[in-house]
């Protein structure tokens, strides 16, 4: 008899001891384990894709804790939703009781008012927030409440991880022990998983029932990669957009673009369209693309990047795809530079190393008359002032002085850049 219960919520971990990967998080001695053990347990966002331990990390944490677990899914639930939870965990604050833990799945999708609804209890401590989500918080989770949250990155799971899984299943979870199954094969199960916890379990108690005799309920049943293929409709792995063939196909698409392919670029596209993937996700990372790998080599690319990112918002499918073509297309037959990131990537790298370094006085501000008197902006050359609008003064901290961030690519633009740097600049080396 097929139980009731899905075997992933049958197997689904009780403590951190029974939790499956994430070992740079909840392993021995790890941050967040640390964090969970000590009780002080502040409002954090889980990023990963689906099926990694997520919303079961956060069911953990509020049993270890005993405190009240509070859960709502972002696809369901509005402010309304929002608001009265938070009223229930008022009426449960105690001097002596830990706040209630409220769990927001796929945080993402809560609109800027849904956000902002939880703003203040965060900050009051009503509430500790735990939330999840598949993708970049950084773009989907309001400022003001991504600064009140730490983030922590979960992994799809590995092989031998993945491999422990099917192990515990067959012979701990109540219906699957009293079924004689060999494992002859895993490739297949676990290449249709992808890294996915919950996507593994439904594969095999699929196949593992799809097999089963009830007139023969002791004939062994032999899983093999033939038979797993099988079993599993072929629309089944075609694209999963919240797995990780939506990371996979996304990054071939990019790395097309990059490699100034619009054929791969336009089939990888095409690809991310029949699964229905979120057109502001590829958008998005066309955006990123324009000034990340076409950058000053042809600046047009940005403008239209971000035209298409506001087009595909107002138009939607299906007509967003020619869009998305478009602008593909554009940017993998653009020239390609990566100057401007690499600059600002070794900027970085020099203020970690070299610390807070003082503004020249001449760069700096002075709306009192004491700062004036303190030399504060004196000395400061007006550029507009000068022939052609510029005149050689120090920019940079003394001890940054003749440092070059930006160097230079080899296209036709950035060659001109070049040539009015060197007229300009000599301190820096051009």
């Amino acid at each position: 008899m097929v139980p009731n219960i899905p075997l992933a919520e049958r197997m689904r971990p009780k403590t951190l001891d029974e939790y499956i990967g994430q070992k740079h998080l909840v392993g021995e001695k790890s941050i967040l384990r640390n964090i969970i053990e000590s009780g002080n347990i502040p409002s954090f966002i889980l990023w990963g894709p689906p099926g990694v331990g997520k919303t079961t990390l956060a069911k953990i944490i509020a049993q270890q804790q005993n405190r009240p677990f509070y859960s709502l899914s972002a696809v369901h639930s509005g402010v309304k939703d929002v608001r009265e939870t938070i009223e229930k965990a008022k009426k449960q604050a105690f001097f002596d009781r830990p706040n209630p833990i409220l769990f927001i799945d796929e945080i993402h999708r809560f609109s800027k008012s849904q956000q902002d609804s939880l703003l203040g209890a965060v900050e009051q401590g009503i509430i500790t927030l735990i939330g999840a989500t598949t993708e970049n918080p950084s773009f989907e989770v309001i400022s003001p409440l991504l600064s009140r949250c730490q983030v922590y990155v979960l992994k799809p799971l590995d092989v031998p991880e993945l491999e422990s899984l099917i192990e515990t299943a067959l012979n701990k979870d109540s219906y699957l022990k009293k079924i004689p199954v060999k494992i002859k094969e895993k490739e297949a199960i676990l290449q249709f998983s992808g890294g996915d916890a919950r996507k593994l379990y439904n594969i095999l108690e699929l196949v593992v029932y799809a097999e089963f005799d009830k007139n023969h309920p002791k004939k062994k049943i032999v899983l093999s990669n033939e038979m797993v293929k099988s079993r599993i409709q072929e629309n089944f792995a075609l694209y999963d957009k919240n797995g990780e063939q939506h990371y996979d196909i996304i990054s071939a698409f990019i790395k097309s673009i990059r490699g100034s392919d619009p054929n791969a670029a336009v089939y990888w596209l095409a690809r991310m369209v029949e699964g229905g993937e979120d057109i502001e996700f590829i958008a998005r990372r066309l955006v990123i693309l324009a000034s990340e790998d076409i950058g000053l080599a042809n600046p047009n690319a940005l403008l239209l990047a971000t035209n298409c990112f506001q087009a595909v918002k107002m138009i939607g499918w299906p007509e967003s795809r020619i869009i998305l073509s478009e602008t593909a297309i554009y940017l993998a037959n653009s020239p390609k530079s990566n100057t401007a990131y690499m600059a600002i990537k070794e900027a970085q790298e020099f203020v970690k190393k070299t610390g807070n370094l003082p503004v020249p006085l001449n760069l700096r501000n002075a709306p009192t008359k004491l700062m004036e008197e303190l030399d504060y902006g004196r000395n400061y050359k007006y550029a507009h002032n000068y022939k052609n609008g510029f005149t050689d003064q120090e920019f940079l901290p003394e001890k940054a002085s003749g440092t070059a961030f930006y160097k230079p690519g080899s296209n036709p633009r950035e060659q001109d850049m070049l040539t009015r740097l060197r007229r300009l600049w000599k301190k820096y080396g051009y």
